[in-house]
């Protein structure tokens, strides 16, 4: 078994696991070189030291650390979610209005005894593939064509299933030429009125008003790593501090990670992922992502049309709820 199993360099925090990983690959290239009963015992000592190591980074990961997981390159996408769950699943392209927008995939799928209308934003591996789906950052095109899907799932009493991963909707100058904010605004709109589930899932990275235009669902749902907020850390570092360093205190400060946003009641749910990251393990993530959405499907279909409609508004109108801190100085 190769601990060193990542495809790509060590972030920052996993550092420690990089280095007794090459101790234990030059321990075993000499082992293999020279077999030695004691190089066998210390091979064996640094891989259960290597093991509680592992266990304990990711049990203490600050927000900052969650967030290089969340954009970690070898994250599944929303296609590998899709391919992993229907073979046969079938895609759907355009805006039916002069574009088809690649970091928007759509289509129809089956997940277990479900038909679903599925969408999702999707970054690219190769650097051709990124700059084909921009970044993962969808144009007012994107947000159009899954209008259209959205439109098409409420006309065949299909549920819907989104998938989150974005730093945000396209910034550019053409998008907003392309009016960027109405695209938006309409797709906010379209959810909260559907009376189909409409089941969310956070992969990755949401940012934005780019994921929250196909995040307004009945169940929002994120995995362990991943991060959602209303701003990127960058974007708010630069804001509050007017500082590129200041990046760490921002992810800390907009509670931004799974089991804060749980807490919050902001989403329902945090999906486990295998240890170290989705990144680690495709499969075990598409599996456990499915299931997920599986079950609260199966809670949702038990709901009138009306009762998912009123569900899903409540549902909106509760985040953001506060407490006052009434505690008065004491007199002594």
């Amino acid at each position: 078994m190769a601990i060193s199993d990542k495809k790509s360099a060590p972030l920052e925090f996993e550092q420690p696991l990089a280095v007794l990983a090459q101790q234990i690959e030059a321990l075993e290239k000499q082992l293999a070189d020279n077999p030695n009963p004691e190089l066998d015992a210390d091979i064996a000592h640094l891989r259960e030291q290597y093991k509680h190591l592992k266990r304990s980074l990711y049990s203490n990961l600050r927000p900052i650390d969650h967030l290089a997981l969340a954009r970690h390159a070898q994250r599944p996408y929303t296609r590998d979610y899709f391919d992993r769950w229907d073979d046969d699943w079938m895609e759907l392209h355009g805006d039916r209005q002069g574009s088809d927008d690649q970091a928007m995939t759509c289509g129809l799928l089956e997940l277990d005894e479900f038909a679903v209308v599925a969408v999702g934003t999707q970054k690219g591996r190769t650097l051709r593939d990124k700059q084909q789906c921009n970044f993962g950052m969808p144009q007012p095109e994107g947000y159009r064509k899954a209008l259209r899907l959205f439109q098409h799932a409420e006309k065949f009493r299909l549920p819907v299933v989104t998938l989150i991963d974005t730093p945000g909707a396209y910034p550019g100058m053409t998008a907003e030429e392309h009016n960027q904010s109405q695209a938006i605004a309409m797709n906010l709109r379209e959810l909260a009125g559907l009376t189909v589930p409409v089941v969310a899932v956070v992969t990755g990275e949401g940012g934005s008003g780019g994921a929250l235009g196909i995040g307004v669902a009945n169940r929002i749902l994120m995995l362990e790593h991943s991060v959602y907020s209303v701003i990127s850390p960058e974007g708010c570092a630069s804001i509050l501090w007017r500082s590129a360093e200041k990046v760490s205190e921002a992810c800390q400060s907009m509670k931004m990670t799974a089991r804060e946003l749980l807490a919050q009641g902001v989403v329902d749910e945090v999906i486990e992922e295998p240890l170290g990251g989705a990144q680690h393990d495709h499969e075990f993530a598409a599996r456990a992502t499915r299931e997920a959405i599986v079950r609260h499907l199966r809670e949702l279909s038990s709901l009138s049309p009306e009762k998912l409609r009123s569900d899903r508004q409540g549902k909106f109108r509760k985040v953001g709820s506060f407490m006052e801190d009434k505690r008065t100085e004491s007199n002594g």
